[in-house]
């Protein structure tokens, strides 16, 4: 079984770029703190080459920038290329199945929004001290009202 899940800080703004046939495909680094830090030493960090293919690697290009934390779920994948010099280089590289967005740099140190440009949750919610009430809903009101008319669905239009 090949299977990698990092949790991580990109290092640097992703690359997108577009195959000859027109698949997207983005290239990203993740900065992963080592679990543990050498007696009288400085915490280490991984430095992880990361790949996104089609609509994940779009979104990746999109939505992320240097310092978004990501969580990165793929493969190992090894490969080499005759280089320029003339030697043969080695890569590694997780091939990425599913990133979901944690949060960016900006969103850990002074808002809780997801995306950059995008209000904070604490501008559009109301927040609440412990001295304040909480509002309560009417578990006796219909909470599908305001959706229109009534869809009559038999079993015929089910699809299973």
């Amino acid at each position: 079984m090949n299977k990698v899940i990092l949790i991580g800080r990109l290092a640097r703004d992703p690359e997108m770029r577009t195959t000859g046939s027109g698949i997207s495909v983005t290239r990203f680094t993740i900065a992963v703190s080592r679990p543990f830090t050498p007696q009288g030493g400085q915490p280490q960090t991984d430095f992880i080459g990361c790949i996104a293919w089609r609509r994940q690697a779009e979104n990746i290009a999109k939505y992320c920038t240097k310092g978004s934390q990501v969580a990165v779920e793929g493969r190992i994948q090894t490969g080499s290329y005759d280089g320029q010099d003339g030697q043969r280089h080695y890569t590694t590289d997780i091939v990425a199945d599913n990133v979901t967005f944690l949060g960016s740099r900006s969103s850990n140190e002074n808002t809780n929004s997801y995306a950059p440009n995008e209000p904070s949750y604490s501008q559009e919610m109301p927040s609440y001290n412990e001295s304040q009430e909480m509002p309560s809903a009417d578990m006796n009101e219909d909470p599908f009202k305001d959706f229109g008319e009534e869809i009559a669905l038999s079993d015929d239009d089910l699809p299973f």
